[in-house]
């Protein structure tokens, strides 16, 4: 028993992070019906701010933790408008293929101006929060996973605040369901959409800082793996769904955990993949998703 909650701990953790990726995936296609293939990049560009902006401050320093975290989430808000507002914008109302060709285009640019500007070789992320191990009856848990975790939960209710309690959050619901009679009413589509990219941006910044804190070596690549796998969560828990999202990381995490855990370790990115497959196979629109006819 207490090996099953460790590794639920465990498990709810990395969790959290797929989430909080996952979200960014979620509210763009919510809004645009596109996927954002450069968010795992940013997840990258967010690590690397924190790493960074992690030198200006005291290590294992709560305020410096939190202060690195602002910096890295800022900087990535004005790189997803930045995003959005040179390679999105003037494909808007084109063909969704051709937006699908340039995210993947932005997500290998950064890649390789990742590798250009700050190296390939990996390095060590500072450790910006006070570390220290808690024994709970044989169950253990770090600081670290503390943060993650109350972090995270910290930053789904704001995002919950303000998707369903503000006016930018009910002009975003509205774009989301009919752009142009959003437009009609007065609603500035432009303004929501760089806020909705801003907002995703920040969340997988947030991502990275928490997923550096925890598998403490960055490198120009490290997004693209755990960005695959927030995008099977956001398809999992059913995309353009906001609960949904968190719901699939949680459960992606989970599972990974447990089969990492297993003699079946080496096959845990298969078992995830499968886990997907499977479950659209009975709910094609994912867990909380609703199925919803395109004209072709």
């Amino acid at each position: 028993m207490t090996e099953f909650l460790q590794q639920l701990l465990n498990g709810i953790s990395l969790g959290a992070i797929f989430a909080l990726i996952a979200l960014g995936y979620t509210m763009v296609y919510g809004v645009l019906r596109f996927i954002n293939f450069a968010h795992a990049d940013v997840f990258m560009v967010g690590s690397f701010v924190g790493y960074y902006a992690g030198k200006l401050v005291p290590e294992h320093s709560i305020w410096g933790g939190m202060l690195v975290l602002a910096l890295a989430m800022i900087a990535c808000a004005i790189l997803g408008v930045v995003i959005e507002r040179l390679a999105y914008r003037p494909l808007r109302g084109g063909p969704t293929l051709n937006v699908l060709i340039t995210a993947i285009g932005v997500s290998l640019l950064l890649e390789n101006l990742g590798q250009f500007v700050f190296g390939a070789t990996p390095r060590p992320f500072p450790e910006l929060f006070p570390v220290t191990t808690y024994d709970f009856g044989g169950i253990f848990i770090s600081s670290n996973q503390l943060v993650v975790i109350g972090v995270t939960l910290f930053l789904l209710f704001a995002l919950r605040f303000i998707v369903m309690r503000t006016k930018i959050g009910t002009a975003m619901r509205a774009v989301s369901m009919n752009k142009q009679a959003a437009s009609l009413v007065g609603i500035n589509n432009d303004l929501v959409i760089s806020f909705t990219f801003a907002l995703g941006s920040a969340l997988a910044a947030a991502g990275g800082i928490l997923y550096a804190l925890n598998y403490p070596s960055i490198d120009p690549l490290m997004g693209v793996l755990p960005g695959l796998k927030a995008f099977v969560a956001a398809v999992l828990g059913g995309i353009g769904n906001i609960p949904g999202a968190a719901l699939g990381g949680m459960l992606l995490g989970i599972v990974e955990t447990f089969v990492n855990g297993s003699e079946w370790s080496t096959y845990k990115d298969a078992i995830a993949f499968a886990l997907l497959i499977l479950i659209l196979l009975f709910r094609p629109a994912g867990l909380l998703g609703r199925y919803v006819k395109e004209k072709v």
